[in-house]
């Protein structure tokens, strides 16, 4: 009797060894990561609708729990109308920024900056006191056609109100050949804190960041780009945006 390899079992076992080293590979990191790297990116609205979900459920029951006690502890009404106005304001400096990250259309009709800038100054809840607003030479007369940049604007603004400490806010917009600059400065800004917002790839889980993930967004799509600068003291964000 002469033993002989079987040909049919050979090609069986080939076929479970090739499973085996299949199953490893896709259970490697890189594998997992590069998957997940191919997955479709986030849109805003979804980002903003995860966004509004996780930061507004704590307000709403603090809001809710303060107006329920008014009138059971009518010694403490001052206390908790006070906590109950702080709640309110909260909540609409989050609808600022959450209507400034998304949902409007992305084209306007022709506007000025000028119009532009005190749309968004209105919009901001900031107070006069806290805002400086510089429009250098005719920057004021350039065409703006697109909503978003309104909603730059507007969200660097809301940001600064919700996150500055009350600190004054400066904003500068000026022409150079080609471009025009929107800079905000301000003191006492977590330089790093915001540097990291803008660098995320991948919107924020809540509201915090969400506006400045959505500005630096936003300027890419229009063809421009974020750059900053902090001298210890203050910190300036400027959006360059193509004069076309």
């Amino acid at each position: 009797m002469t033993l002989t390899a079987d040909t049919r079992a050979n090609r069986r076992t080939r076929g479970l060894i090739s499973d085996i080293a299949r199953v490893v590979r896709n259970h490697r990191p890189w594998v997992r990561r590069l998957a997940a790297e191919q997955e479709p990116p986030p849109t805003t609205d979804d980002a903003l609708v995860r966004a509004l979900c996780h930061d507004m459920r704590s307000p709403l029951a603090s809001l809710e729990a303060a107006l329920g006690s008014l009138g059971r502890t009518p010694e403490h009404a001052a206390e908790m109308l006070e906590l109950a106005r702080a709640q309110t304001a909260h909540l609409a400096s989050m609808l600022r920024t959450a209507d400034a990250t998304g949902g409007a259309a992305r084209r306007s009709g022709p506007r000025v900056l000028r119009d532009v800038v005190q749309a968004a100054v209105a919009a901001s809840g900031l107070a006069r006191s806290q805002l400086a607003v510089e429009l250098r030479g005719d920057v004021g007369d350039v065409p703006v056609a697109d909503a978003r940049v309104q909603r730059i604007l507007t969200n660097l603004l809301e940001n600064a109100h919700r996150h500055g400490g009350g600190s004054v806010v400066r904003l500068t917009a000026a022409t150079r050949p080609g471009w025009v600059d929107l800079a905000l400065a301000q003191e006492g800004v977590p330089a790093d804190r915001v540097v990291g917002h803008l660098r995320t790839t991948r919107p924020p889980l809540d509201l915090t960041g969400l506006g400045l993930w959505s500005v630096q967004r936003q300027t890419r799509e229009l063809g421009g780009r974020v750059v900053w600068e902090d001298d210890g003291a203050r910190f300036t964000l400027t959006v360059q945006l193509p004069d076309r």
